[in-house]
């Protein structure tokens, strides 16, 4: 058992979104297949997709995050072909954001039907 306070609690505690009772957490975790990576076009079409939905939405790629409602933090991943992403979205409406999301990149980053 480890002793609390340590660094390895704190890093827990601030991994842990703070969350109210209508909050939940969902995480999606996709695989970029896109030839060019996550380049500027695709990058643009996940930022307005999120911001299509109150949750907040973060992309994880390993230990590095970024928001997923900007475009300017999805690029500054540099996300190559092949890479594993994680989709963390909070919120109430947080099941259909990361839903909508992983959907978005399973199609190539292509919008079907209802490009805005």
């Amino acid at each position: 058992m480890k002793a609390p306070g340590t660094t390895a609690d704190k890093f827990e505690a601030a991994a842990q979104p703070e969350q109210s009772m209508n909050e939940t957490t969902v995480v999606r975790k996709v695989v970029v297949v896109n030839p060019h990576g996550l380049h500027a076009r695709p990058a643009d079409l996940f930022a307005r997709r999120a911001n299509q939905f109150l949750s907040r939405v973060a992309v994880w790629k390993g230990n590095e995050e970024a928001d997923g409602k900007s475009i300017l933090d999805i690029l500054t991943l540099a996300v190559t072909a092949g890479t594993e992403l994680s989709i963390v979205a909070t919120g109430s409406d947080a099941e259909a954001a990361a839903e909508a999301l992983a959907e978005l990149a399973s199609q190539n980053f292509e919008l079907m039907g209802d490009a805005d």
